[in-house]
């Protein structure tokens, strides 16, 4: 007789009643995510333990009638990982993305979650994960906010008014105590205007919308973007205010000074080494980087311009006192992020346990016993 084995499945709406959208609780259990990056307490794909994961990209063109073709934000990834730390947990996130599906009355990205026990394999729970991965995005710059801002920042600017930039609001909002007003842009002014709704709304702050990318970037004392991959931004340096924090959650394009001009922090240095390790395997540098949210750097280290990757600071260091971040009030800060999938475990993980805690969730048979045990 071999071992019963069950797990638990949480679908949207279960995932909110455990928590999902606490973006003060997201944001303290991603900042424990950096330390253990910092740390070394964690493992990814690939054989250096660093790849963001694996993406499946479809043909321009196919023989096969019934092969999906390639398409604006058109892939299935699967990001997998372990997690240490009170996590200690094995998980992975499975998407497909497609920009259509908007047509269709869906997101860009479906997401599942799945985690496993590190030993065994065998699954604890399944969950629907577009608002974990969200929750844990929007976070990111949160805990950027936390230890880069300035502690008297008060306006915000909003760059991409989209739901990415919704849960980063929501979650830099815990995080900016003198915060005063948001200043909203978008390509479209009527989303931009709906955001500065929402952010009055159910945030409680003044803000403003606004068609005039460099009026709204030169307001803010922290500046968050996350707008289109499909049409990325492009900076000016002069928009930059003089001791302000730039998040990219978003790909963005700039001048040089945007970047050589600014103290860079990356989210996890070895992420960003397994990105250009990528990009030279690609055969075509240039058009990798353009897909990646730091590429701009990565085209300036190799000018020279810039430092190489293993001289840049890691926040997960900066937490953990090991280097230092923000050395002076005047500092222009430049935070840059692409996602890591030890982000997706670790907040699944605290939905579980608050899952556990409140008997939320149906619970689903694996087997009884295992026919091949």
């Amino acid at each position: 007789m071999g071992k019963h084995t069950d797990f638990i499945y949480l679908s949207e709406p279960e995932t909110i009643k455990a928590g999902v959208l606490d973006a003060a609780a997201c944001v303290d259990t991603i900042e424990e995510s950096f330390r253990l990056l910092s740390e070394g307490d964690y493992l990814m794909g690939g054989p250096n333990h660093n790849n963001h994961g694996i993406t499946m990209v479809f043909p321009k063109e196919s023989p096969f009638p019934n092969m999906p073709l390639d398409g604006p934000d058109r892939r299935f990834a699967a990001m997998p990982a372990y997690v240490g730390g009170r996590f200690d947990v094995c998980g992975c996130k499975w998407y497909g993305s497609n920009a259509a599906n908007a047509t269709k009355g869906l997101p860009r990205s479906v997401l599942v979650m799945l985690l496993n026990d590190k030993d065994t394999g065998e699954p604890l729970c399944m969950m629907s994960a577009n608002l974990i991965s969200a929750a844990r995005t929007g976070a990111v710059p949160g805990v950027a906010t936390r230890h880069l801002a300035n502690p008297d920042a008060e306006i915000c600017s909003v760059i991409g008014c989209g739901p990415i930039n919704k849960a980063c609001i929501a979650a830099i909002r815990t995080q900016m105590k003198n915060v005063k007003k948001f200043v909203c842009f978008d390509l479209f002014i009527e989303k931009a205007e709906a955001f500065a709704d929402w952010v009055k709304n159910d945030l409680g702050v003044d803000a403003v919308a606004s068609s005039d990318l460099a009026k709204a970037v030169s307001e803010g004392d922290v500046v968050s973007v996350a707008a289109s991959r499909l049409k990325p931004l492009y900076l000016e340096e002069s928009w930059l205010k003089k001791g302000s924090l730039l998040m990219l959650t978003g790909p963005a394009k700039g001048e040089d000074g945007v970047f050589t001009n600014s103290k860079i922090i990356l989210d996890h240095v070895k992420l960003q080494e397994a990105y250009v390790e990528d990009a030279i395997a690609s055969g075509n540098k240039e058009a990798y980087y353009a897909g990646v949210i730091g590429g701009p750097i990565f085209s300036l280290i190799d000018k020279g311009a810039l430092p190489a990757l293993n001289d840049f600071t890691a926040i997960g260091d900066i937490i953990r006192g090991v280097r230092p971040g923000r050395t002076s009030h005047d500092e222009r800060v430049l935070f840059i992020t692409c996602g890591m999938a030890v982000y997706d475990v670790a907040w699944t993980y605290d939905i579980y346990q608050n899952a556990l805690k409140e008997g939320i969730g149906t619970k689903l048979l694996l087997w009884d016993s295992p026919a091949q045990a």
